[in-house]
């Protein structure tokens, strides 16, 4: 927010104050699994995805002076675990992410206000002083009202005349008090209006600070538990990772989900898929939009601006607002919408596949579509 901006909003503050006295993703995989059944082409074929590593047996020797490693049951363990406390973390985003969405626009709302107050402050000013001066003008008469010297005036012509500035000069001292007092409403309510923006905006904002704790929270036991894993460890760790998705994924394409997709990418789309593409390689940070860094939502909703379709900035409000396709239906550039919640998005890029920032340490990548919990699928650009 700039400098200009505060200073509006500080005066819608101080101005309230004067006008009231006078009347607030998702765990995905970073190793992608190669898609089985379908060799990727368009844009998943433009950015090809290293196979993930063979999954071996852990070695049964140690060694000396280094712990063994940790049985499969344990290491599946920890990535449960693990998957747990991203999951946590994405959903936090998702909320921090709306409330910084909600305070953007209440902080708008408040400038947009404080612009009418001061426009209002001017008026009833220059109000104030039309009236001053038919005070004035009254006064240097003698103070006599003009009905009185109407009545004094021997002249016929004289008294006509005045009788029509008589009539005309009430009907504009009706219409003048009339509005200053409608000036006066309308400032009273830009005033309450300023105030309930400004509790809108302290309750987000303490939303948005809440959020934050949790998801440094919980980023911060992840790493905790990663960081104690030996290398062996932390490689198998990745390996069952990718098991677990390329698990996911073949029995996916295994229910004939796409057996008659088939969509072709619209211009839009095919733009938004060019953008979220190219940025494969590039970390997921939360609340991240770009351009060296993106959240899941960040990601797709930024590639959609690229495409001149603005979408909503969080998965949620994309799976509330945008029109729903099926599974079967989609073609590249749709979104792909994960686990109950909705806390995850990808988006299509064809062939059974997704790009994703899927989550803190890992980039944007390429994944399987069908490698998450899908909720469902929605369309920019329908």
């Amino acid at each position: 927010m700039g400098t200009g901006r505060r200073g509006l909003i500080a005066m819608a503050v101080t101005v309230v104050c004067g006008v009231t006295v006078l009347a607030a993703p998702a765990t995905a995989f970073a190793a992608p699994a190669p898609l089985p059944s379908k060799a990727p082409t368009s844009a998943a074929k433009a950015s090809p995805t290293p196979a993930s590593p063979t999954p071996s047996a852990p070695s049964s020797s140690a060694s000396p002076g280094t712990s063994a490693p940790a049985p499969n049951k344990d290491l599946e363990a920890v990535r449960e675990k693990l998957e747990r406390l991203y999951r946590e973390a994405s959903v936090a985003t998702d909320s921090y992410n709306a409330a910084e969405e909600k305070a953007e626009r209440q902080s708008a709302a408040i400038v947009e206000l404080a612009k009418k107050i001061v426009a209002g402050q001017e008026k009833l000013a220059d109000l104030k002083k039309r009236a001053g001066a038919a005070a004035a003008s009254q006064y240097r008469t003698g103070g006599l009202p003009d009905e009185a010297q109407l009545l004094l005036s021997d002249d016929p012509h004289d008294f006509l005349d005045g009788a029509g500035r008589v009539l005309q000069g009430q009907r504009a001292t009706k219409g003048l008090i009339g509005e200053v007092a409608r000036t006066q409403q309308d400032l009273e309510q830009y005033a309450a209006d300023a105030s309930a923006q400004w509790k809108n905006l302290e309750a987000n904002r303490k939303a948005k600070d809440a959020a934050r704790t949790k998801i440094k929270k919980r980023i911060a036991e992840a790493e905790k538990l990663e960081s104690r894993l030996e290398k062996a460890e932390k490689k198998r760790l990745a390996e069952l990772e990718a098991e677990a998705a390329r698990r996911a994924q073949t029995a996916w394409l295994d229910s004939g989900a796409l057996d008659d997709a088939g969509g072709k990418a619209t211009t839009a789309g095919a733009k938004a898929v060019a953008y979220a593409t190219a940025q494969i390689g590039k970390p997921y940070v939360w609340g991240a939009e770009g351009p060296d860094s993106y959240d899941c939502s960040g990601l797709t909703s930024q590639a959609w601006a690229s495409a001149g379709d603005p979408i909503p900035r969080t998965s949620q409000e994309q799976w509330k607002q945008l029109p729903h396709v099926a599974v079967k239906d989609m073609r590249p550039g749709d979104l792909v919408i994960y686990f109950d919640d909705a806390t995850h998005v990808g988006m299509y890029v064809g062939d059974g596949a997704i790009v994703h920032a899927p989550r803190p340490g890992r980039t944007v990548t390429i994944a399987g579509a069908g490698s998450m919990p899908i909720l469902g699928v929605v369309r920019p650009d329908a």
